[in-house]
């Protein structure tokens, strides 16, 4: 990655997204802007940063995760100088899946921390890509996406928006420059799955994952499966009949 380069990575404190700037930092990247709800988290991985990368420049900004006036304001700021070389929407939640069938609010604010924030926070940033025929909008999904399981059909509905909205966005922006990386990360060894390795779930290294992930934006690839066998394991998923995909406990 060229040392002019400027990303922006929204969800900055997420530990998928840090990896990514620890080897975009590695690689040289000139400037990070990391976007975030905390102040007191994004100044931690500010300071980590800055330490592996002597030369970037790096800021953070605090910034409101839901209002869509206030997301796209945020953006034409950022994008005043001109668009980001990258921009990673890296934030999410992982909901309980009890609490949003018994709670609304719990379901609604699941639905909008990991499918309509990330969309409006892309479609902000997307429109100054486009004018300047440049840049690539990274939008981090899930494998949970790819069909409805019980065991998680809430965020899986948030991330198959997200999915759609991405497959949407790479269609109308085909003829441009501009590229649009969907992410599609399995179960990966996060605080935010903390409670799936103690129920002895496999999870992917972290540090894998970003690699993957980094590498797939690089490449200005259409999707990336990290790790990469999940694209196998979702295809075989999607295409069981009915009949099978009742009686799995999934």
């Amino acid at each position: 990655m060229s040392a002019r380069n400027k990303i922006v990575i929204l969800g900055a404190t997420s530990a998928i997204a840090q990896h990514c700037a620890r080897l975009w930092a590695a690689e040289g990247a000139g400037e990070m802007v990391l976007v975030g709800r905390d102040a007191a988290r994004l100044q931690v991985v500010a300071d980590d940063l800055r330490v592996r990368g002597r030369d970037m420049i790096i800021s953070t900004r605090v910034a409101d995760f839901a209002d869509p006036q206030k997301i796209q304001a945020f953006a034409d700021e950022i994008a005043g100088a001109g668009p980001p070389d990258v921009v990673l929407i890296a934030h999410g939640s992982l909901p309980d899946q009890a609490a949003c069938q018994s709670d609304l609010a719990a379901c609604r604010e699941a639905l909008e921390i990991n499918a309509l924030s990330p969309v409006l926070f892309a479609e902000a940033f997307v429109g100054h890509m486009e004018r300047a025929n440049r840049g690539t909008l990274a939008i981090i999904g899930s494998v949970a996406g790819d069909r409805g399981r019980k065991s998680n059909y809430v965020y899986g509905a948030a991330k198959g928006l997200v999915t759609r909205y991405a497959q949407g966005l790479q269609h109308r922006l085909a003829a441009s420059a501009v590229r649009v990386v969907l992410i599609k990360p399995g179960p990966t060894d996060t605080p935010m799955t903390a409670h799936l390795k103690s129920q002895g779930v496999a999870l992917a290294p972290v540090e894998a994952v970003a690699a993957r992930i980094t590498g797939a934006i690089a490449r200005g690839s259409l999707v990336c499966h990290a790790p990469a066998k999940w694209g196998l394991i979702m295809m075989i998923i999607r295409h069981l009949p009915w009949f099978v995909f009742r009686k799995m406990d999934i």
